[in-house]
């Protein structure tokens, strides 16, 4: 499959302009100047030409829960449903996510292991979607945050035994609540640290010696302090919650930065709306810790929390505007969401990037992106893992 168009993004901020990418099977295979790479195909090959166009990496969203329904009350749908109902609703969800230019997302947070069948069943071709990178079962306390999935746990050895666990069902990241958090009714409050710093440094202890990155939720700042000092790899939320108010630590910022941890905000589509529910100031303020974060020269990455209250599926590009909205480039927007996200998630060397080798996860979309994060918003096609999905027509492999 060759693909054209006026620019290929080949770098940060970088274009290429009038160029070429060869996808053969699931892979990039060459990148180069139009008539260049035109001249290695056959009049047989699929030959997709955008002049007007941008081809942009596939686009990735760290921060999904694809068995929540982004309904007003997702928790009790979920409790509700069965997982033959789940996994059917989580097809949908997925093929969502690709529609809308993503092609990689890290589920943190699932039950009885339903994302990482639905994973199976995109890597075999028979479901369309993003790779999917799932934690499998989040770990909590007894009563935690998300406990209505599966994952509570008291002690050491029940927390290797559950990391254990989801290894061995394929997670490929480990998930912990290391702090509590708004959508559980009645369990401890967002700032409120969950875990002993021994369970949680043994959690971090037994998922590493397995190769798998940590995930931390981590609202208040006791527990950004302890997942840090625990040595895990990306903190979701960040919000360095008080009982009484925020208080970001420069010292454990400093730590973050130090130690290459990312940073995912778990941003909202509808973040133009926090001020009315949490109030003018409080919204601000919150605001604010992430410029504080992104200035200080912390790796910040793209995430929307998709599945919780009123937050969909096809809002990563939406949910980008607020760090426009900060006074961040849009290259290093975009690269939040593509290259930056894909090392985070340890994907590095696979996606992320149009280059050779790479696996063929590519955004074909109208317009700049450079020059307006919204042009992400129009796409001509997706290309997943070398299948190729063009608005309104049937997923094919190439």
């Amino acid at each position: 499959m060759l693909i054209t168009a006026r620019r290929v993004l080949v770098g940060p901020g970088t274009y290429l302009d009038d160029g070429a990418v060869l996808v053969e099977g699931d892979s990039i295979t060459a990148v180069g100047p139009r008539a260049q790479i035109a001249a290695r195909v056959g009049s047989d090959d699929t030959h997709l030409a955008f002049p007007e166009g941008t081809v942009v990496p596939g686009l990735i969203d760290a921060h999904v829960h694809l068995v929540f329904d982004g309904g007003a009350d997702p928790v009790a749908t979920l409790q509700e449903s069965s997982d033959e109902t789940l996994l059917k609703d989580m097809r949908r969800r997925a093929e969502q996510l690709l529609s809308s230019g993503v092609t990689t997302a890290r589920d943190l947070g699932d039950r009885n292991g339903l994302a990482l069948q639905l994973d199976a069943e995109i890597a075999s071709g028979s479901t369309p979607g993003p790779r999917i990178v799932s934690a499998g079962t989040p770990a909590t306390p007894p009563g935690g945050h998300c406990h209505f999935l599966g994952g509570e746990v008291t002690g050491e050895a029940e927390v290797r035994d559950l990391v254990r666990r989801n290894i061995d069902a394929g997670a490929t990241v480990i998930k912990a609540m290391v702090t509590g958090g708004g959508l559980t009714k009645g369990g401890p409050q967002s700032w409120q640290s969950q875990f002993s710093p021994e369970e949680l440094q043994a959690l971090v202890d037994e998922a590493h010696q397995a190769g798998l990155r940590v995930a931390a939720h981590a609202h208040g700042t006791d527990g950004i302090t302890a997942a840090v000092e625990a040595g895990v790899d990306t903190i979701e939320h960040c919000t360095w919650m008080t009982s009484d108010g925020f208080d970001l630590r420069q010292d454990v910022l400093k730590q973050i930065i130090d130690r290459g941890i990312a940073v995912c905000p778990a941003v909202s589509p509808h973040w133009q709306m926090l001020p009315r529910f949490f109030g003018e100031e409080r919204a601000a303020a919150m605001f604010d810790l992430v410029r504080q974060m992104a200035e200080a020269g912390a790796t910040l990455i793209a995430g929307t929390d998709a599945g919780v209250q009123r937050t969909g599926f096809d809002g990563l590009v939406p949910a980008l505007s607020f760090y426009a909205h900060l006074g961040l480039s849009n290259d290093r927007i975009l690269g939040m969401a593509t290259a930056d996200a894909a090392e985070a998630l340890g994907l590095g060397e696979t996606t992320g990037r149009i280059a050779p080798g790479f696996r063929a996860d590519v955004l074909v979309v109208d317009g700049d992106p450079l020059e307006d994060l919204s042009a992400l918003k129009a796409v001509r096609a997706v290309v997943a893992e070398g299948r190729l999905r063009e608005p309104g027509k049937t997923p094919e492999h190439e």
